[in-house]
């Protein structure tokens, strides 16, 4: 099975959500991203955020970590169905990628997945290039989106 005859072309397919606690929060920005609005809530209160608040880095890792757990799931459960699922190989970029507003702690972000292209590679048969877009949102209202590049398997 491909992509393209799994997912419809436009259709936003809902992958999981994402809680953004404070210990989550401090925990990664302490590593990756360690502005005083990601690490310290009191500095944080201060600062133009108002609160703590994830790194946009977080809320992208937030994403990948959804997807995948989602797509794992979904693989297992097109296999118990008797069908092969599509083999997804590694992303081959992204693009657009906007922090719309920030996460603050005690946020959970539900993420979402929409298949844009699919088509063949010309210098490379046997592969596709598959473009999504990958959004998150809290309540409703948009946080994060930004297309990425997938290679699929054939």
């Amino acid at each position: 099975m491909r992509m393209v005859e799994r997912y419809a072309l436009g259709a936003k397919t809902v992958i999981g959500s994402y809680d953004f606690t404070e210990e989550n929060i401090v925990r990664f920005a302490s590593r990756y991203d360690p502005q005083r609005f990601h690490v310290d809530r009191k500095a944080a209160r201060e600062s133009l955020f108002g609160d703590l608040c994830a790194s946009g880095w977080h809320s992208c890792a937030g994403w990948m970590t959804t997807f995948v757990a989602y797509w794992i799931a979904e693989s297992k459960r097109l296999a118990r169905d008797g069908v092969a699922p599509p083999k997804l190989g590694p992303a081959a970029g992204f693009k657009d990628l906007q922090w719309i507003r920030p996460v603050f702690a005690g946020e959970t972000v539900d993420y979402a997945v929409t298949l844009l292209t699919s088509r063949p590679l010309a210098s490379r048969p046997g592969r596709i290039l598959n473009t999504i877009l990958c959004e998150g949102s809290v309540e409703g209202t948009q946080v994060i989106r930004f297309e990425s590049s997938v290679i699929e398997f054939e």
